[in-house]
């Protein structure tokens, strides 16, 4: 059989046995999630490391004796598959390709995608199917897709217990919006942008002439004080737009033509007609905090689509502003074709933060400290983020500026944002961090101003306390990621939780409106828990009153459920809540993962509240970020049928820590792929070397003499501790470094001493290789479960491997003085060919002379004294009188100093019987033969007098 047959075999083995439906038990329960796919294309490899973390998780601890839940579901809210449905039908050539090419839907299959609902089922079946060839130990009776009826009841009653909480508002609020769409939209709903925030910034009017302005957006209102020049770019579309309405009804501003879009889902403006920037360039508008002339200058690093596609000079606090400002003052052609010489000498840097560590004019000294030459230079976006958040954290308003002297910009800034407002010389805009925003339409996406919208008032202090409270109790991996959620618990402010268009749940109150889709995943976790029961029930009995019963234990008449099944369904409930584990990706701490953790603490005691969060970090493919829109990506079933499951799972673990990013590379895949053979193949010849019919359920014990059979066992150990600790903590790559790569290479050190042995059959070698592969099988189970399964059947293995017990580690048999005795075996060999290279000779005799006790003595107080201090070390050895003669003793302590720092001292050891031991494998490695001396009775060249503990001295002849 094909190592891909062998995989479908126990695939279907364990689906007939229902292996991972979980049920409450007696057992300690484990109850572990990972995010839901949304379903819209093909998995591939990162969503493959993303699913098998929790796989491997969930099996380690059913073989720990866990009951364990590990449930999967399809997150289809939302409004991508409907405009992925729109393009197709529009027979949109780049969706067609991408389909077809990188999803690899059958061409013939593509048109039945013009329903969403389709592409939900379509993709939401290939995603099972390839979980079910990853081996992932799903229980799927618990299935569902978020647009299921029952599932759309239970989100019905968690809206409503959130309203009734006080926790969802209706009001004013700026949102990610796509106008082709015509619906707000999310992180889910983004073909480009995830993850980008929306800045609020200020509007402030420059007047051209009476009734006319430019409106240059800005983050640092209180730069106004400081303007040189206002900077518009020659080569951009401008407009002249009338406000319609408003408290800025009748003015008319300049703007770029690709800035309209944003501006006006945010103020309701009209086209007056275009606007060519060149005449108006060496003209003069006014500052408005002073009526001060100030002049129009070009400037080409001026972005269209930020902003009001126009700029405000602030030389001295602005890099960008004083390197373009340089540039022109050296650009004679420039000057001499605006005719703007007398200005631009004129325009110097003004100062108005004072901030420690800089001078009177910051952006000046920062941008000569980093050489920068020019506005392209990429080291002016370094030269910006590290002044605006030095004057931005402790900055202070410089003593000129009267009216706000000497107080912090960080406090200021909205009290001078509000005072030009309310003055008329300033609004307000929003406008994204970071561009391109695209919706999966394939449109660009605007911030828009919403009056009738819904939101979550996350920024609610009294609920942002109690959620902090529950982060404080969860164990977050890795802990670093800690600081981020306290931030953003804090951060979060009133978040749009309603769509006009999509796929999902209607807002009960307001059916005009659907549950926007990161507001439907918050605690779906509890139904998973239920959900083999509601998808076979009537939706309409699913009321309010029963997910109260359910999920809070409140009593009520309104329950039209059989009281026996309400009860069970409740147990189930409390069986497997909280939620143990929750695994989800890196850029969902600020959204998703939050919000989760604000749900629990809003509707549930804090007996329920989820116990631990493991974050993910991203996937490359070959060194480049994976994206399925670019075609950069390796779906997961092609993985799976060139590579085995097995071998995927087993470099997605071995290549980085999940909350590292991986980069998926074919020719390690490969190596990986040859690792997983040799174990196969190492397995077969544990039973060729027995030469019999192996039977790992009962390994007939043999009572282990040789140091090396003790070694190897002694290392098995190791290893069985240190993967163990690994993977209670996620460490899948420092699990997997010691489940097969190092003890490989400990094996490979093993095979090699008892060569000899093994062709003789010797039975403590035969044991000790079967308890090996026992204990290997089993260790490498949760992470290659098809090949575990086969081997373990084969080898005579009993039941299932994926729930025999865990390999136990014995703290008896792990020993530094085992480990330490290999260790003076192979220094010897080491130091003998050492020798034996820099003499150039084949002796044919090699003496090796052994510490006395008095020296062992004397290490053992320098190991009392804890540092390599002579005169301490020689004051104690000769109070306790451990030799006679202490010029010896001087010598000795000044060795043992040298090389206590590197060999730690851990007693005694036995290092005649080690060394005799081991005597036919020194011989036969230096080729020459032996003689161990625990004396010195013979000692030509007085050798022995070297001889440290665990150094012992060597004599060639």
């Amino acid at each position: 059989m094909t190592n891909n047959e062998i995989e479908k075999k126990w695939q279907k083995i364990w689906r007939e046995n229902k292996l991972f439906q979980s049920d409450p038990n007696e057992k300690e329960k484990l109850f572990i999630t990972v995010a839901y796919p949304y379903p819209s294309g093909a998995m591939h490899i990162g969503h493959g490391r993303t699913y098998t973390v929790p796989d491997v998780f969930a099996r380690f601890k059913r073989m720990e004796g866990y009951n364990v839940l590990f449930p999967m579901a399809w997150h289809v809210t939302g409004a991508p598959v409907i405009g992925i449905a729109d393009r197709i039908k529009r027979k949109d050539p780049w969706t067609l390709d991408l389909y077809e090419r990188v999803h690899k839907v059958p061409h013939d299959t593509l048109p039945k995608l013009e329903d969403p609902i389709n592409i939900v089922k379509y993709f939401s079946n290939e995603y099972h199917t390839v979980m079910d060839d990853m081996g992932y130990s799903i229980d799927w009776r618990r299935e569902f897709r978020t647009i299921d009826p029952t599932y759309q009841k239970f989100i019905t009653w968690q809206a409503k217990k959130l309203k009734s909480l006080g926790l969802i508002k209706q009001g004013e609020h700026p949102v990610k919006y796509c106008p082709h769409d015509e619906n707000p939209v999310g992180d889910h709903d983004l073909l480009e942008g995830e993850g980008v925030g929306v800045n609020e910034l200020t509007l402030i009017k420059f007047e051209v002439e009476p009734g006319q302005y430019i409106v240059p957006a800005t983050f640092r209102p209180e730069t106004i004080f400081a303007a040189t020049n206002v900077w518009l770019n020659p080569e951009v579309h401008y407009i002249e737009v009338e406000v319609k309405s408003g408290v800025n009804e009748g003015e008319k501003w300049i703007i770029s033509n690709e800035a309209y879009l944003n501006l006006s889902n945010q103020h309701d403006l009209e086209i007056v007609g275009d606007i060519d920037p060149k005449p108006l360039i060496g003209k003069y508008v006014k500052n408005p905090l002073n009526g001060e002339p100030l002049p129009i200058f070009p400037a080409s690093f001026v972005d269209p689509e930020y902003g009001s596609g126009t700029v405000f000079s602030v030389p001295a606090h602005a890099p960008a502003d004083y390197i373009a400002l340089r540039d022109l003052k050296e650009n004679a052609d420039l000057i001499k074709e605006y005719d703007i010489a007398d200005e631009v000498a004129k325009a110097e840097p003004l100062n108005v933060v004072t901030v420690k560590g800089y001078g009177e004019f910051p952006a000046v000294e920062v941008v000569e400290r980093m050489g920068i030459e020019n506005q392209n230079d990429p080291k002016v976006q370094d030269a910006t983020d590290e002044l605006y958040k030095a004057e931005h954290s402790k900055g202070y308003i410089s003593a000129h500026i009267e009216k706000y002297a000497g107080k912090r910009v960080a406090y200021i800034r909205d009290e001078i944002k509000a005072d030009m407002i309310e003055e008329g010389s300033a609004d307000i805009m929003y406008d994204f961090a970071e561009r391109p925003v695209i919706c999966r339409c394939g449109n660009k996406c605007v911030v828009k101003i919403m009056d009738d919208q819904w939101f979550i008032r996350y920024g609610d202090e009294e609920w942002t306390e109690k959620t902090q409270k529950l982060l404080a109790q969860e164990t977050i991996i890795p802990g670093e990621i800690r600081s981020n959620f306290e931030y953003y618990l804090d951060w979060l402010d009133d978040w749009a939780c309603s769509r006009r268009v999509g796929l999902g749940t209607r807002v009960p109150w307001d059916d005009q409106w659907l549950i926007e889709p990161l507001s439907d995943s918050t605690m779906y976790m509890s139904y998973y828990s239920i959900a083999k029961y509601l998808k076979d029930m009537d939706p309409e009995d699913l009321n309010e009153a029963f997910f109260e019963k359910v999920f809070l234990g409140v009593d009520s008449d309104e329950i039209t459920v059989a009281p026996e099944i309400v009860d069970e369904i409740q147990a189930e409930f409390n069986y497997w809540y909280p939620l143990d584990w929750r695994l989800s990706a890196k850029d969902l701490v600020g959204n998703h993962l939050s919000f989760l953790m604000f749900t629990h603490a809003a509707i549930y005691p804090e007996e329920k509240w989820p116990k631990g969060t493991v974050v993910f970090g991203m996937g490359l493919l070959e060194g480049n970020k994976m994206s399925s829109s670019k075609g950069n990506v390796i779906l997961l079933a092609d993985a799976i049928e060139e590579y085995s499951a097995d071998v995927v799972r087993l470099f997605l673990m071995a290549s980085a820590e999940p909350w590292q990013d991986f980069d998926w590379r074919e020719k390690e895949v490969k190596g990986t792929q040859r690792r997983l053979e040799w174990f196969r193949e190492f397995a077969q010849k544990v039973e060729d070397i027995k030469g019999d019919k192996l039977n790992l359920s009962n390994i007939e014990e043999v009572a282990l003499e040789r140091s090396i059979d003790k070694w190897m066992i002694n290392q098995l150990n190791v290893h069985i501790k240190a993967a163990t600790e690994a993977l209670e903590v996620f460490q899948t790559r420092q699990a997997l470094q010691h489940a097969l790569f190092l003890l490989k290479k400990d094996l490979d050190h093993y095979m090699y001493r008892v060569k000899d042995l093994i062709e003789k059959k010797d039975p403590a070698v035969i044991y000790v290789l079967s308890t090996l592969l026992s204990n290997w099988i089993r260790l490498l189970a949760p992470f290659t479960p098809h090949t575990s399964e086969e081997l373990w059947s084969k080898f005579g293995g009993e039941g299932f491997v994926s729930f025999a017990e865990w390999p136990k580690y014995d703290e008896e048999l792990i020993s530094e003085e085992i480990e330490r005795s290999e260790s003076l075996v192979q220094n010897i060999v080491k130091d003998i060919n050492e020798i034996r290279n820099i003499v150039d000779t084949d002796p044919e005799k090699i003496h090796i002379y052994l510490s006395p006790d008095w020296k062992w003595d004397l290490y053992k107080i320098a190991d009392e004294v804890g540092k390599p201090d002579i005169g301490q070390i020689m004051g104690k050895a000769i109070g306790q009188n451990i030799y006679d003669d202490k010029k010896e003793i001087a010598g000795a302590a000044k060795k043992i100093s040298r090389e206590m720092t590197k060999t730690r001292y851990i007693g005694k050891i036995d290092e005649a019987t080690i060394l005799n031991d081991a005597k036919d494998f020194i011989e036969a490695e230096v080729e020459s033969e032996v003689i161990i001396h625990t004396d010195d009775s013979y000692d030509p060249q007085n050798k022995a007098r070297n001889a440290m503990p665990y150094k012992p001295a060597i004599f060639m002849e």
